[in-house]
């Protein structure tokens, strides 16, 4: 898996990365069904009054379409009314059964890695193809690995001093936002984690991956029919989905749980909806690059990192904050490692065809292309082979298109003057975008590595290692997942590499004390 990428330096401060529970009772509709209608009628007309833009920074407008009619659809309706079926019908299956069924799920969609990737390419025209098959593999086998032989729902703790028993049911119904840039990947990612938690999916997916998506469903179906489950643990909107549906599935009855994945303006969408939601933020992580940093393998990690995918993962280094005493080894080091670093005039010429000219959002055009055409759209020359764009402005760029996120295979360098003006830039670089998701550090030094965790806002701090792997937990010890949770950084309700544990309810059960801290007569007679 990834094999190109090079291993993180020689600096000691690198990463590296019982029973049976009982299961839980089948039941009809563990969500909200029994709390409101049974049809999507009978809600309210409103507006949504969010902004926010998706990928390649598409205007929201003001999401007219998230407006409901009150009319009922019975096409949702019955689409939602069979995953609740299917839902009840796995709800007693024990772990070894899942298990089993996780792991053939996985290995059918890494068997089409690349027949997979190659579609999301040709549809989307985003991203690079290779790539996308490890990436597709990473979301199958990888995630598949990380939940086989764990508790999903049933007893999963006792703790016999406590005398408190913690047992998990299943949610229900998930409702699964699919986003155009990884739509393969985040969607086995979805369909595995609910599965393990015996919860049913149902998917929206952008509507320029629907092909891919729809083909994705079909498989992972095939392979639940072979299984003895029922198909409908996984399901798609039945026709191309538009945001009026979207948002109606959303504030469905008995979907229990929005799982978002995508755009601004739809995590912003989840989260109004009224029904449980776990959301994304965007990404905007600044990698600092310390004085004591091995630059060489620095900038192998870096190039390699930012470069992989064309640059659309979110967590992956959007901009690099080089201390000035290395700042000319390292530059040096980027050229050899594959990256075409730019000069001012190139800088302004890459800028004009990247980011829009009404605010400065990456343009889609350039959304997940490979430096090779950015820079031939820009009119300037790069070596062949260049991976990776990068673009040294000065620091009152931090607050304009540069200092922002940039799927896409260009990256921002800023020169900081020591570590208080580092930890400054890292901060004012978040604070352009990118609060709660991840920030990167490449310092032998753990103290620094410390001082620079507990001062920024952001849920995941890797130290020494690649930004586009390793915020997604590959090489490290983070929970393999697509659904990166910001916290209250980003406004987003965990920091958590999302998986199954947040798709099942924890109910305690708490049995009185022996002992010290036990309630007496006269406590309760009091």
């Amino acid at each position: 898996m990834f094999a190109h990428l090079p291993p993180p330096g020689n600096s000691s401060a690198d990463g590296s990365g019982k029973g049976r529970p009982t299961p839980a009772p089948a039941r009809r509709s563990p969500g909200r069904g029994r709390l409101r209608p049974a049809g999507i009628g009978g809600h309210r007309p409103g507006r949504l009054r969010h902004g926010g833009t998706g990928p390649g920074g598409r205007d929201s407008k003001d999401l007219e379409e998230f407006i409901f009619t009150g009319e009922p659809d019975p096409t949702l309706d019955a689409l939602v009314a069979r995953s609740v079926a299917a839902q009840g019908s796995i709800a007693d299956w024990h772990e070894g059964k899942v298990d089993g069924l996780i792991t053939a799920l996985a290995a059918e969609i890494a068997g089409h890695a690349d027949e997979l990737a190659a579609a999301t390419v040709a549809e989307t025209g985003i991203g690079c193809v290779p790539d996308k098959a490890d990436k597709n593999r990473f979301a199958s086998l990888d995630v598949a690995q990380s939940l086989v032989g764990k508790p999903g729902v049933g007893i999963v703790g006792s703790h016999e001093r406590e005398a408190l028993t913690e047992i998990a049911d299943p949610m229900g119904v998930v409702l699964g936002l699919i986003p155009v840039t990884n739509p393969v990947a985040t969607l086995v990612f979805k369909a595995l984690i609910c599965i393990k938690a015996r919860d049913a999916l149902i998917v929206s997916c952008h509507r320029d991956a629907a092909n891919v998506g729809a083909r994705t469903v079909d498989l992972l179906r095939q392979v639940l029919a072979r299984h003895g489950a029922p198909a409908d643990l996984v399901q798609s909107v039945p026709r191309c989905p538009t945001r009026r549906t979207t948002g109606a599935l959303m504030r469905h009855p008995d979907v229990s749980m929005i799982l978002a994945t995508g755009g601004t303006a739809m995590v912003k969408a989840a989260y109004s909806s009224g029904t449980p939601a776990i959301g994304v933020g965007p990404g905007n992580a600044p990698a600092w690059v310390c004085a004591d940093a091995d630059v060489e393998a620095t900038a192998r990690i870096v190039v390699a990192s930012k470069a992989f995918d064309h640059g659309i993962i979110c967590g992956s280094e959007n901009n690099l904050v080089v201390d000035q005493s290395v700042r000319g080894p390292f530059v040096e080091a980027l050229r050899m490692a594959g990256a075409a670093v730019l000069n001012a005039a190139e800088c302004d010429r890459v800028a004009r065809v990247a980011f829009d000219d009404r605010d400065g959002r990456l343009r889609r055009t350039v959304l997940g292309q490979a430096a090779t055409s950015i820079a031939a759209r820009a009119g300037i020359e790069v070596p062949a082979g260049t991976r990776l764009l990068v673009a040294p402005v000065p620091r009152e760029a931090v607050s304009g298109p540069y200092g922002r996120e940039k799927l896409a295979p260009l990256l921002s360098l800023f020169t900081a003057e020591g570590e208080d003006d580092g930890i400054r830039l890292c901060l004012q670089i978040l604070g352009n975008g990118g609060s709660g998701h991840t920030a990167i550090i490449h310092t032998r030094s753990e103290q620094l590595q410390l001082s620079f965790a507990q001062q920024m806002p952001v849920s995941r701090v890797l130290v020494n290692g690649p930004g586009a792997q390793g915020c997604i937990g590959l090489g490290n010890g983070l929970t393999p997942s697509l659904t990166l949770g910001c916290g209250t950084y980003g406004r987003n309700s965990t920091t958590d590499n999302v998986t199954y544990t947040n798709l099942v309810n924890v109910k305690r059960v708490a049995h009185p004390l022996a002992g010290i801290g036990a309630l007496s007569p006269s406590k309760l007679e009091g």
